[in-house]
């Protein structure tokens, strides 16, 4: 399962099913490679070529705990998936991550002042919410005041950004909004990449609660027209007050699928497509009948994060990065990607990817190194006691918490025989996709938890919903770790409109993180999808974004 970052949903994925796998990718099906942000793999075609009506077979890890993608239970992948094509957005990006307007829900967005900094945003006057009423300011207003971060009963996902915005205003008439800042975001084109009506924002009580169940208003091309709990199956259908492009599709059907039974499916003609990950899933799926892999790089990665919350083992930083040290991360994606990459690479940065600007390793100071490890821990007075260190008491057993799925497993199994030759005893605890967040790692039932998470074309943003140290408002911040010297650098990052500066800046956040032990990165996704041969317009779609009225079934 996948934690989304909140910012444009791009091809930005919090995900925290399967463990993501990096591989290879090209214009074609497969072979060749290709860097992050240089192709997509969709088998392009024009809407001539397709046909018109068809069912988009996709699946789920779990059930959305809430529709509400900008609220702390909804920023999953799964939720996003259902709900964008149900929903207004600021911006489109190509293959090579390069944004546009787009122009169904706002005719231009534009930065109309630097001094101080205004962005205009101007509304198609064609769009609707299923409702009928108009997408007016009031929608953009409503959003930033539960966002900016000044009412912590707003249960946000992220601040980023809306907390630099003082004042939205309407503009020359209802359709019109103009964006005041009280100091500057360098990615403002990031804001209300997700929209929602004011149905959804306008107090904490609907923040919370409105669409935690279904989401009753909408506005895009699809729109939700059955949820069944019983099958766990959730049904998109076209909004017959869509204004724009009529889609191909006739529906979309969202299937919750254990991961063990995701390729069985795709084998079965269940399922039009599917994430897969690891040899077996990807040779299994690409035997299948009327299949084909489609892969191009995505900005998402796996990781291992530390519970940093006070009374936890790992409160202390500098056991973290004593522990974070008998982390073999290059053995986890030597082993993870065998057989599908001939060179595999950790990721080395926590807010840009290997092929974006920025990209460098900041990751030295917790370099795998069992002995070090081992004398840090002597240091710090856990004791060996037979096999386990102890310290007042207390013996070094920590749970390592994952959604089920033998990936992670696999990994799990490395970091816990690192640990047995220093004395620390890891137990391996595995959990269904449903609930994983909600009623693990959110209220913190653990000490080591794997999970992946997706950036996007503007990653920096990212930082303050994922790293930000506030206890009245941890946002994505599930380790419960950082610093107010930290927070003063993302600042600092957030607010730099030169964009070398903002790299500059991000990346001595990212050594920060490195250095407090906040959580250890694994590979990088490939976006390795199993694909029926007929379906056009969707696949792989590196950083590009999908356009849901062109996607279909080839005549």
């Amino acid at each position: 399962m996948r934690i989304r970052s909140t910012m444009i949903r791009l091809a930005i994925p919090m995900v925290a099913a399967g463990l993501v796998m990096t591989g290879c990718s090209s214009s074609g099906t497969e072979g060749g490679t290709a860097a992050l942000g240089t192709t997509n793999n969709i088998n392009p075609h024009p809407v001539s070529d397709l046909k018109d009506g068809g069912n988009l077979r996709l699946s789920l890890s779990s059930f959305p705990a809430s529709f509400n993608a900008l609220h702390v239970d909804g920023n999953v992948d799964d939720t996003v998936n259902v709900v964008s094509p149900t929903l207004p957005s600021t911006f489109d990006s190509n293959a090579a991550g390069e944004l546009s307007v787009n122009h169904n829900y706002f005719t231009d967005i534009q930065l109309t002042s630097d001094s101080p900094q205004v962005v205009t945003f101007t509304i198609n006057p064609k769009a609707v919410w299923t409702d009928g009423t108009p997408i007016t300011w009031e929608d953009l207003k409503s959003q930033w005041q539960a966002l900016n971060g000044t009412n912590s009963d707003y249960q946000a996902a992220s601040t980023s950004g809306y907390d630099h915005v003082g004042n939205v205003a309407r503009g020359v008439d209802d359709r019109q909004a103009v964006v005041t800042f009280t100091k500057p975001y360098g990615e403002w084109k990031g804001l209300f990449g997700q929209l929602y009506p004011k149905a959804d924002t306008e107090t904490p009580q609907a923040f919370n609660d409105w669409a935690r169940n279904s989401l009753p208003v909408s506005a895009g091309p699809f729109m939700i027209t059955n949820i069944d709990r019983t099958q766990n199956r959730i049904t998109l259908g076209r909004n017959p007050k869509w204004w724009g492009d009529t889609p191909k599709l006739d529906t979309f059907t969202f299937s919750v699928l254990d991961y063990t039974a995701v390729v069985p499916a795709v084998q079965n003609n269940e399922l039009d497509e599917a994430y897969v990950s690891g040899l077996e899933a990807v040779t299994g799926a690409r035997q299948a009948p009327g299949v084909e892999i489609r892969r191009a790089p995505e900005p998402t990665y796996g990781f291992i994060a530390f519970n940093g919350a006070p009374g936890s083992v790992f409160e202390d930083a500098k056991l973290r990065v004593a522990i974070a040290k008998a982390i073999n991360r290059q053995a986890i994606v030597d082993t993870s990607q065998h057989g599908i990459v001939d060179e595999p690479k950790t990721v080395n940065n926590h807010v840009y990817i290997d092929g974006q600007k920025g990209y460098q390793d900041n990751s030295q100071g917790v370099a795998f190194n069992l002995d070090q490890a081992a004398k840090e821990l002597d240091a710090l007075g856990w004791v060996m006691n037979g096999d386990v260190r102890e310290k007042n008491g207390r013996k070094l057993a920590v749970r390592d918490v994952m959604y089920q799925q033998d990936s992670w497993v696999n990994t799990a199994k490395i970091i816990q025989a690192d640990f047995q030759k220093i004395g620390v005893k890891l137990e391996i605890q595995t959990v269904p996709g449903t609930g994983l967040f909600t009623n693990v790692i959110d209220p913190g039932n653990y000490d080591l938890a794997q999970w992946s998470r997706g950036t996007s074309v503007l990653p920096i943003g990212a930082l303050k919903q994922f790293y930000y140290y506030d206890p009245k408002n941890w946002q994505g911040n599930k380790s419960h770790i950082g610093s107010p010297e930290l927070n003063t650098v993302i600042d600092e990052a957030e607010a730099e409109l030169n964009p070398d500066k903002a790299i500059e800046l991000a990346n001595k956040a990212d050594k920060m993180i490195w250095d407090e032990g906040h959580s250890m990165l694994f590979n990088q996704a490939s976006g390795t999808h199993a694909v029926r041969i007929n379906l056009a317009n969707w696949g792989a779609f590196g950083l590009a974004t999908p356009d849901y009225t062109k996607v279909g079934f080839l005549k």
